[in-house]
């Protein structure tokens, strides 16, 4: 058990607890991955890479603001000289309808979402670049494909989106560096942000348009992160993965 034996990998948002970017951070660290956890609490940050192990990193990252993100980079730059892994977890949600919308909802959405990961992204770029090699793993969701209908609401959708058009533009241009992007497209997993949010009705109707017949888990997530980080996927880039319990089979 080692298929990120000597990598070095970032995550943002994973700090929460039952969330998919922590799910994903335990999983690299136990196949040998060396991990950074940005987040927006520096505190919540290092207990959370506490938790993985001493050699593992905290940092606080606000993943919208540009120079955050440089910073951190140059920060692991400095103590570990190289980066094998990014994925971009960062994600709000906000489960309103169309008319609901207002300037600062759709600000807050796409930022966090979209800017947020071509931030991260361009801050390990070069890093990759100079070492002709490198995973980008984009946390999109099948509220983009579907046109959402689950929680989030349609700026949600169109952020996502966005996720997957970023990501099939970058494994082009990054390719020639031996650089690869790939996107995961969860369906609905049980996390703490959709947690309390769903009434027991609105659970029962979610599962009924899941073939596998149960929410997804964040270690369902995770599994698909550590195969597209890992050298299993060395020939996959510009995918979209669905893991969604066969949710979206046409």
């Amino acid at each position: 058990m080692g298929l990120l034996k000597g990598k070095y990998a970032i995550i943002t948002g994973a700090a929460s607890a039952r969330g998919l970017g922590k799910a994903t951070a335990k999983l690299f660290a136990e196949h040998g991955a060396t991990v950074a956890i940005l987040d927006l609490d520096a505190d919540a940050a290092r207990a959370a890479a506490a938790d993985l192990g001493p050699d593992h990193i905290g940092l606080a990252c606000n993943v919208t603001d540009k120079a955050a993100c440089d910073a951190a980079m140059a920060e692991l730059e400095k103590r570990w000289s190289r980066v094998d892994v990014l994925v971009n977890n960062a994600g709000i949600t906000q489960p309103l309808k169309i008319m609901d919308i207002g300037p600062s909802n759709y600000d807050a959405v796409l930022d966090v979402n979209l800017r947020g990961t071509l931030y991260m992204s361009q801050a390990v770029i070069p890093a990759m670049r100079s070492q002709k090699s490198g995973s980008i793993v984009n946390l999109s969701s099948v509220s983009a494909q579907r046109g959402g209908g689950i929680f989030g609401g349609p700026h949600y959708s169109a952020a996502k989106a966005g996720v997957l058009g970023l990501t099939k533009a970058m494994a082009r241009e990054l390719a020639p560096s031996n650089i690869r992007v790939n996107a995961i497209c969860p369906g609905f997993i049980a996390t703490d942000i959709t947690a309390g949010k769903l009434t027991p009705e609105m659970l029962e109707t979610i599962i009924e348009g899941i073939p596998m017949g149960r929410a997804g888990e964040a270690s369902d997530v995770a599994g698909c992160a550590l195969f597209l980080a890992s050298d299993l996927a060395a020939y996959c880039t510009g995918t979209e993965v669905d893991v969604n319990g066969g949710s979206l089979i046409h």
